[in-house]
């Protein structure tokens, strides 16, 4: 592993470890602003700031991501942390809700032109080398994750001690990350042909007509989607007053903050120890084949938490039983997300100029399914409780599952030469067959 991969990856840490930080201090600030000289925030003022960190890192993933293409995914990705200080400075001397939505689109231009970027760089340096991008990809996610996590879980202590302060602390760690990526990270000397002979804009129509994009889109949504219940709503479940209604759900409010935050620790590194375990498998499984797999064991997952759910006055051998089910489960599930991410990056093969245009589609593709997640989560947990989102979990399974089928008789022309891809396309239908990749 080169040392500008090690760099991305280290920047990548900080620059999501920033981003949690702000999330989280966020909340405490808004929650404490009459205190300090501002309005009164209601949920639907929070909801409406959330949301807007969210669309701006939709909308404008996919413009950066054209841009770094253009001007080079080394000098694109150095912008984020420069959007991020802007917007902590900014977060830190104002209580004025417009000038904070503002900072919340500054957060979600971070994400949006650091992501595409960092992706497209990736996809780059592993191009020709499935191990390593197998590895990459799921290092990637990881430090993604543990970035997130471990800046929630400072922002708490870090109120507590230096209040709105903990916004300047924090504009100096994403200096710290625009170090990495300027000084750690070199752009290989190909990469300068490509950005000289890229079309511009035109070209990303022909992205968009890929087939390979749209085939798996829904399956990489619906999977971000079912992650997306178990970060934020079911959490939510665990720890909310309990509902008379679900009284026979065990695990309706049963828990306290701290007992969530163990046993989120513990689920994380399960997750962690499955992104590693089939990061490190792109060589013997295809893509697809990780991705069912990935897909099965949600499955699992659903199941053993269900009875887990209604597993009240049973012998804590068979609760136990459960519990590692689950935890089976999500090992296996983690490696849907790298396999997803290394499909993703094979699409760039057919498009070596438009690497970070369609990395970009990352962050489309994993905000439309967090998105997805919670407002369908929520209604259903409404409605079932914890009971609705493992059915929620279900509905969006089989839909990962439907795409994923026709994908895997495709995948052998992912990353292919599209005019090459149509000839053979030609060729399988006039023989009435097709040609799969072989291995399992």
């Amino acid at each position: 592993m080169s040392r500008s991969l090690v760099a991305v990856l280290i920047g990548t840490f900080t620059l999501r470890f920033s981003t949690g930080i702000t999330g989280g201090l966020l909340v405490y600030y808004l929650a404490n602003l009459p205190a300090h000289g501002g309005p009164s925030v209601d949920p639907l003022a929070l909801g409406i700031l959330a949301a807007t960190f969210y669309a701006a890192e939709l909308i404008l993933a996919t413009p950066f991501g054209l841009l770094s293409d253009r001007f080079g995914h080394h000098r694109l990705m150095q912008v984020g942390p420069i959007f991020g200080i802007v917007a902590v400075v900014v977060t830190w001397s104002t209580t004025n809700l417009v000038l904070l939505g503002g900072t919340r689109v500054l957060e979600g231009s971070s994400t949006a032109v650091s992501v595409p970027s960092i992706l497209g760089f990736i996809a780059l340096a592993t191009a020709g080398d499935e191990q390593l991008r197998g590895r990459i990809a799921a290092r990637f996610e990881a430090a993604t994750i543990a970035g997130l996590g471990a800046g929630f879980v400072v922002a708490g202590p870090l109120w507590a001690v230096l209040g709105p302060v903990g916004f300047l602390l924090n504009a100096g760690i994403y200096a710290i990350s625009f170090s990495i990526y300027r000084f750690g990270v070199e752009e290989p000397p190909h990469a300068t042909a490509a950005r000289a002979s890229h079309p511009g804009i035109s070209r990303y129509g022909a992205i968009l007509r890929s087939s390979n994009i749209w085939l798996l889109a829904p399956t990489w949504i619906a999977v971000n989607a079912t992650l997306s219940l178990y970060t934020s709503q079911t959490l939510f479940q665990l720890v909310k007053e309990p509902n008379p209604k679900f009284a026979n759900q065990m695990l309706m409010g049963g828990f306290d903050p701290v007992e969530v935050s163990a046993g989120l620790l513990l689920g994380l590194a399960v997750f962690f120890g499955g992104l590693l375990f089939w990061g490190n498998r792109f060589r013997r499984f295809r893509r697809t084949t990780i991705i069912l797999f990935g897909i099965v064991g949600g499955a699992v997952l659903v199941a053993c938490a269900f009875l887990l759910n209604h597993s009240t006055g049973l012998p804590l051998a068979v609760q136990g039983a459960e519990v590692a089910g689950l935890g089976i489960g999500l090992f296996v599930l983690a490696g849907a997300t790298p396999a997803a991410l290394g499909l993703l990056a094979d699409v760039t093969e057919s498009f070596p100029n438009d690497r970070g245009a369609i990395m970009g589609l990352y962050s489309v593709f994993l905000g439309v399914g967090q998105i997805a997640g919670s407002l369908i989560g929520g209604g259903a947990a409404e409605v079932r409780g914890l009971d609705g989102v493992f059915v929620a979990t279900v509905v969006f399974l089989v839909v990962a599952l439907v795409p994923l089928l026709h994908l895997r008789s495709v995948e052998h022309l992912v990353g292919a030469d599209p005019a090459a891809g149509a000839e053979d396309r030609s060729k399988m239908s006039a023989a009435g067959g097709s040609e799969g990749e072989a291995g399992p």
